[in-house]
């Protein structure tokens, strides 16, 4: 599949692709990769499939994803990227180093791990809310805001919704999300990765101290399969690491990517 993508930095330096989680965008990290492109890196941020201005699908698995992100990196000629996912992006960042892992130069994971989730109504409630919305009657982003209300309590989280929002033409908003194709295949995006193989180079895992995506009863299986796995945790911050700590996110990944120390566990 061919993903649309962002790109910041010079071509020729260390390629670093990051990838967004469920319901998100390639948006949500351009603060993040244009102030680490400034580093020395070649910062790619792609839409993945169903989301964003990427093609929809009615296709919406791991497999896809990660076989999307293969086909990002063959297409673009990228040499041993690092590879940078939160949440559902982790996983296909994951996917990819066990099953390629001469393909990949560096890994950083973020509040997600190997293990299933079991399907999660928070998500489904999303998809709900999100369907729910009369656009077709709605001539403001504030009245679509004001309709998630009623089911999606949390202004960040509706915040973090409203970037699928856009002007489909004068006066008309549409989601650019395929709401119905990640709805069908909702239960795909909460399965396990369950293999013997390994990713024996340079990794992190960045947790939120407040979320429970990934707990300490984790940490062993997530060093089988990347034995040099460091694991961080941000305390304050809940499932959304990068948004709600920035700097102390930015502190940690920039060393992780530049090679510096990283602070203690």
């Amino acid at each position: 599949m061919d993903l649309f993508y962002r790109r910041y930095g010079s071509q020729g330096d260390q390629p670093l692709i990051i990838l967004h989680g469920l319901f998100g965008i390639s948006d949500n990290w351009v603060t993040f990769g244009r102030r680490i492109a400034d580093e020395g890196f070649d910062v790619i941020i792609p839409d993945q499939r169903n989301h964003g201005a990427s093609p929809h699908s009615d296709t919406f698995n791991y497999l896809a994803l990660t076989d999307d992100l293969f086909e990002l990196i063959h297409n673009l000629k990228l040499h041993e990227p690092i590879l940078l996912g939160h949440s559902m992006g982790g996983k296909v960042a994951m996917r990819l180093a066990l099953e390629n892992p001469g393909l990949i130069y560096s890994l950083m994971v973020v509040d997600i791990t190997l293990k299933a989730y079991g399907d999660r109504p928070h998500h489904r409630n999303i998809i709900e809310a999100m369907q729910s919305v009369d656009l077709e009657h709605t001539a403001s982003r504030q009245e679509v805001e004001d309709q998630l209300a009623k089911r999606v309590k949390e202004i960040r989280i509706r915040q973090f919704l409203m970037k699928n929002l856009h002007w489909k033409q004068r006066g008309q908003l549409e989601w650019r999300i395929n709401l119905q194709g990640i709805a069908q295949n909702l239960s795909e995006m909460f399965d396990a990765i369950e293999t013997q193989d390994t990713f024996d180079k340079s990794t992190l895992f960045v947790r939120g101290g407040q979320s429970d995506y990934i707990l300490p009863s984790d940490y062993s299986q997530i060093r089988k399969n990347f034995p040099l796995a460091e694991i961080l945790t941000i305390e304050e911050a809940s499932h959304w690491v990068h948004a709600e700590a920035p700097e102390q996110f930015y502190l940690i990944a920039s060393g992780f990517l530049t090679g510096r120390p990283l602070p203690n566990r």
